[in-house]
Parts: structure tokens; sequence; C-alpha cells
């Protein structure tokens, strides 16, 4: 047994463990209920409460939380130990069914958008049995994590989670309904399956931590471009350096104790980036283990003096950090809806799910540009390195043409059909990995699953997967409508597939994404587009939007305003902090630094003066010292001006507006000036470490 096998989820309360504590009985009860997406009967939480917590004991554990995901970056817990008292008082280990299935945080200081007062300070926390219990490992203890959703005191969702699964169980609903209408009878519960690859950069911490912005913002509001940056080319699938091999190796261990199966490392484009990527797993999964990815990419990076960003644009002029987000779904049979296949009838539901995917793309990519966007990927979209914010799928030439040839039959024949599906179990094989072949698209087909290319490195895949899914389960009931069962159903779902290929081709697009006529022509086709985040974010409020979010029972109208409300907030003090910090930055380092090149010249100056020799040269680069001085001076007090008027603005999407579009055209003003101190002030004054240091450094 080799030495990733060996160690593989030994953090991990996985089926086989269960297996062997359970009685074979409760272990069965307990694969149906997840299989079957029912409720957990009573005692069997009572004998897997017990299971688990000797399990957790025999390993050393002395505490236990539920982890869950509140509406802001990462995950949240609150640790209690496995102690009570006995009836004579004495202290006892015990850890119970209640206490597996529920907890009780105070949820007075999480994000609500307004859905309680402060004084209803009560939320719940409840064990999301899909996602397998784990240990965390610290150098002198162990936890007990159980992954749980986050409920309030009325019921409203708090978290990311829990809205997540309950698009999957609208998805799995119109899916099931469908194969059956299709003839499938086998089909009993839809899986839906992701991979996150995420990107990050690797900065040596000395330098990071002479660097305010990098600390606080995870990214720098002022830097001159390096002398090299990505110019050459030979970073991306370069060797990678012995420090960073390091770390990778170290990282990958870990994640293999937790049952996190990474498969693929390597360098990305631009200096100190490189990119991770995981074998595919159920979403709810996939999700819980890149937020747990990340959690221990900070603390492994620290342990080998690095600072990890995730941030989606930390430098400018080099690429930003995605997270690509693979996405395709299948059956308990095995199938994946995403794959052609010698059976006709999985090549019918291929293609009827392709045709709801673009539905929905269609009728709510607005609802996608909404989970994409976020303050930070805000800088990365359409920059060159990432789609922009024009929602669009790719699907490859090879499967284009065979939809157009579905598109130009007139009439579907027994032996139309044959020739249509004998053309899907023909696609080459190499359109089973289309990934690379339009980076430029937000949404690709790669053969057997839809890439979502577009998310940013350091978000909650949970937006992104939910609104997937919702997408999908609309275009499902959309087709589902149209069938009419005294017809043909073989012959109607190609009509209607045909007919869907006519309604949607607007949405598909296998040309350049970063091409400034895509823009144009984007325009000629009406797809959604907006300018900033705030507006991207504001689109969930819209009739159409609360209508699909009800009509599939994922948010109510109070919940979308409520998540929506925390969004804008979160971005305007996002935004609100990169403007104070750039603020400090500028008073305490910036100005002095400049002040003292200004006063090394002018004692040149003077000396040049006093031996009669006048330099040209000396006088114009005192005087263009002197004016970027003056100038940034300036900008920041405008800056903190701004920043106070700032307080007054109640409605939430104007603040966040006016940062989109005032806040962030100040903020560039400034940098464009600081930038050009960079470059002229001594190495000698100017304390913060220039891009060169940062990546180019190790």
């Amino acid at each position: 047994m080799g030495k990733i096998v060996s160690n593989y989820g030994e953090l991990v309360f996985t089926k086989k463990e269960m297996q062997q504590r359970l009685n074979p009985k409760m272990y069965t009860d307990f694969i149906e209920t997840l299989e079957n997406g029912s409720s957990l009967n009573e005692s069997i939480a009572e004998d897997i409460a017990r299971a688990i917590k000797e399990w957790a004991l025999e390993n050393g554990a002395t505490h236990f939380t539920h982890w869950f995901q509140p509406q802001r970056n990462g995950t949240a817990e609150k640790h209690d130990a496995f102690i009570d008292y006995d009836k004579s008082g004495n202290i006892i280990e015990t850890f119970n069914a209640k206490q597996l299935i529920q907890s009780e945080p105070d949820a007075s200081s999480f994000p609500s958008g307004g859905i309680r007062s402060t004084f209803e300070a009560r939320g719940y926390t409840a064990w999301d049995p899909t996602s397998p219990v784990f240990l965390r490992e610290t150098k002198s203890s162990k936890s007990l994590i159980i992954p749980s959703i986050y409920l309030s005191w009325t019921g409203e969702a708090l978290d990311m989670k829990t809205p997540l699964n309950r698009s999957t169980y609208s998805l799995n609903k119109y899916a099931i309904e469908l194969q059956k209408l299709l003839g499938n009878r086998l089909a009993k519960r839809i899986k839906v399956f992701s991979g996150l690859e995420q990107e990050y950069f690797l900065i040596p911490i000395d330098k990071a931590s002479k660097r305010l912005d990098l600390q606080i913002c995870g990214r720098t509001v002022f830097g001159s471009s390096a002398s090299k940056g990505q110019i050459m080319e030979d970073h991306y699938f370069g060797s990678i350096q012995t420090k960073v091999m390091e770390f990778m190796n170290h990282l990958d261990l870990e994640l293999y104790r937790y049952g996190i199966p990474i498969k693929t490392k390597h360098n990305e484009v631009a200096p100190n980036q490189f990119e991770l990527a995981p074998l595919y797993e159920e979403i709810n999964l996939a999700i819980d283990h890149n937020l747990l990815t990340m959690e221990i990419m900070r603390r492994i990076s620290q342990e080998h003096n690095f600072l990890v960003l995730f941030h989606e644009k930390p430098f400018s002029d080099v690429n930003g950090s995605g997270k690509h987000m693979n996405w395709s779904l299948g059956d308990n049979t095995g199938a994946n809806y995403l794959e052609p296949s010698r059976s006709p009838l999985k090549n019918i539901s291929f293609l009827m799910t392709l045709a709801a995917v673009l539905l929905g793309v269609k009728e709510h990519s607005g609802l996608l540009r909404a989970a994409i966007s976020d303050a930070g990927n805000e800088y990365r979209l359409g920059a060159n390195e990432a789609p922009p914010a024009i929602l669009s799928v790719y699907l490859g030439s090879y499967l284009t043409d065979l939809l157009d040839h579905i598109e130009g039959v007139k009439r579907f024949t027994d032996k139309e059909i044959q020739h249509i599906n004998h053309g899907l179990e023909s696609m080459p094989l190499v359109v089973k990995d289309y990934s690379d072949r339009n980076r430029t698209s937000p949404i690709a087909f790669t053969g057997n699953k839809f890439e979502l290319r577009a998310l940013g490195a350091s978000a909650n895949g949970a937006t992104a997967a939910r609104i997937l899914n919702m997408l999908c389960a609309y275009g499902y009931k959309n087709i589902i409508n149209r069938f009419n069962p005294k017809k043909d159903v073989k012959k109607q779902a190609f009509q209607i597939i045909k007919d869907v290929l006519k309604e949607t081709k607007e949405v598909r697009f296998e040309g350049n994404n970063y091409s400034k006529e895509w823009h144009k022509e984007a325009k000629k086709r009406k797809l959604f587009q907006v300018e900033t985040t705030p507006e991207a974010i504001k689109y969930e409020l819209n009739k159409k939007s609360i209508a699909l979010y009800e009509d599939l029972n994922i948010l109510s109208k109070r919940e979308i305003e409520s998540r929506v409300e925390i969004r804008l907030e979160a971005f305007s003090n996002t935004k609100i902090i990169e403007l104070k910090v750039a603020i400090e930055m500028t008073k305490k380092e910036i100005l002095p630094a400049i002040a003292k090149q200004i006063s090394q010249l002018g004692s040149a100056y003077i000396n040049a003066a006093s031996a009669k020799i006048m330099s040209k040269a000396l006088t114009k680069e005192l005087n263009l010292l002197e004016i970027l001085y003056s100038s940034i001076h300036t900008k920041e007090e405008y800056i903190q001006k701004y920043i106070g008027k700032l307080e007054q603005e109640t409605d939430a999407f104007k603040l966040a507006q006016s940062l989109a579009e005032k806040g962030e055209e100040l903020l560039l003003s400034l940098r464009k000036d600081v930038d050009q101190a960079e470059k002229r002030v001594s190495y000698e004054y100017w304390s913060l470490p220039s891009y060169d240091q940062l990546l180019l450094n190790f």
C-alpha cells in the first residue's frame, strides 16, 4: 500500500469506519436515508452518535463543534468539550444524538441582512449527514468537526449550505420526473458532481509582512509593475521550485488525511501563482472540501514561511486567480447526463440536459452573473485572464455542428433519430477534454461536464453551485411542461430539443470572449450586461428572480432580500477598508518616503548650486517629486473626506454603487501617482517591498 492510500481519510469518520461500529441494520438504514434524502430516524442518530463518540475519543478528540458556513468568507465554529456531570456530580465524557444533530450558537453577530434583530440572538446549526464528520488536528489537541447547516429561530436560512441543499433537492425533483417521462424507471435520485480547481499565490511571508495592504486586504492597493512579470511566459507549467514543492507535498499529505482527493498541482501563468485540482465528488462534499482545503492551505503555508493569497487580483498587470467549478449530474445508476452514450435513451437525456442548461442561462443568466460577483472578482473578470461578465455557453465545434444539424431537421423519423444518436456515439475522444479549447468562455462544455470559469478564487462555491442547479432545474421543468402525454415521447423529445436550440441560440458563442467585437455582438443579442458588482448583486431582487427562487423552494423573498443586503454591505465594507488602508499607507509610508527623497535631492541641488553647477535633470526630478507629493497629499485628503460623507448614506445599494464608481475612481487616481513615485524614490527610502521582490524572489 502506497503512502497516499495508507494515510488517506485517517481523520474522517468514513462509511467504512461507520460500518465497523454500527450493527448491519442501522448502517443499511442510514445509507438508505442518505440515498433517499429522507429525515434521519432518531434511533439511528443515537447509535451513530455513540459510534462517532467512541471513534473520536479513541483518536484523542476532546471537543466537538458544528462547522457551518455563515454569509461571509470562510466558515464558523464553536467548540464544546465532551464533558458533563453525572447524577453524582462527577465529570463524565458524553455525546448524544441531540448534540450531534443540533447546536445553538449565538447568532447575534453573524450577517443577517435584517432577517432578525440583534436581540433575537438564536440561531441553530443542524448536522448535514451528507458530509462526513472529521477530526481537526492541532499540535496539542483534536476536535470533532460536524458539517452543518445554519438556520434562524424562525427557520430562515442564515448560511450558504442550506440553499445549496435545497437547490439539489429541487433539481432532483424535476430531473427524476423527466427521466420517468422518458421511460427511465431505474433513476431514483440525482447526484450532482463537482471539482473546484483552486488558483492561489504564495508570497514570502517576510516580504508580505511589510505590506499593510497584503496583510489586511489580501491584495496590493499600490504597486508599480514588475520588471519581468509574466512577459516571458516561463512560469506556466514550469519546474516547481524546491521550497514550493516542499509546501505542496506537505499540503497534499495533510489533505489526504482529511479525505480530500487532490489530484493535480502545477505552476500557473503569473509568477508565484499555482493551482491545485481534486477528483470530482458530490457537490455538497466538494464545496465543504474546498473550504477546508483553503483553511489547511493557510496553516501549512505559514509553516513554510509563505503567505497564501486567494484574492482574485492581488497584483496588477499579472493574471489573477479563479476557482474553476466543474459541474455535472447523473443518478444512482452511475449514469452521467452530460456524457454521450451508446444508449439512445441516455443520448436523449444528454441532449435534454444540454437544452435545460441553455434554457436556464438564457432566462436567468443575471442570477449567475450575481453569483460570480464580489469586490475581488470585479478586478479579474474580463481582464484577459478570465471570462468577461457576459454569460454565454461554449459547446465546441463538433457538438455545435451536431446541434445545428438537429435544429435544421424538418421531421424526426426513427431513422433520423438513430442518425443523431450515432453522431453522439461517434463524438471524438478529444471532446472528452475540451477544458483548454476555449479559456475565454465563462461556461464551457468540456466533454462530460460544464466548467464555470468565471468564479473567483476566494469565493464559497456554494452560491454558484446553487445557481447552476437552479438553472438546470428551471430548464427541466420548462421541458417537462412542453410534453403532450398523448403523443410519442421520443419524437416529441427531439422536437422540443430543436425548439430549445432555436430559442437559446443567442447564449451560445464559440469565439473569443475577450474580443471587443463580442461585447458589441452580445449587446445585439440582448444578453444580460451590467457594469458594476452592486448592479449584478441587485439583480436577484427583480420579480423574475424572486419568482424562480420561490417556485423552486430555494429561498423566500425575505431570505433573498437579506442576502442581497449582506452582499452589498460586504462589498461596501471591503471597498472602505481598501480606501482606509490606502490612506494609512500614504500617510505613514508613501509621503514620508517621497519627502526624504526630495530632501536628499534638495541637498544635492544646494551643493551643486554652491559649486556653481546647475543640473537641469536634477531640477526636473526635484520638481516632478514635489508635484507628486502635492498631488498624493491632496488626493489622500479628498478620499478621507469622501469616506466621511459615505457615513451619511443609509441606502445599501447607493453606498455600494458609489464605492464601485466614485470610490474606485479615487483609489485608482491615487494609485497612479503612488506607482509613479515608487519608480522615482530610492530603495533606501521606499519601505514597501516591490512587485519584483514579492513575485520574483523566493
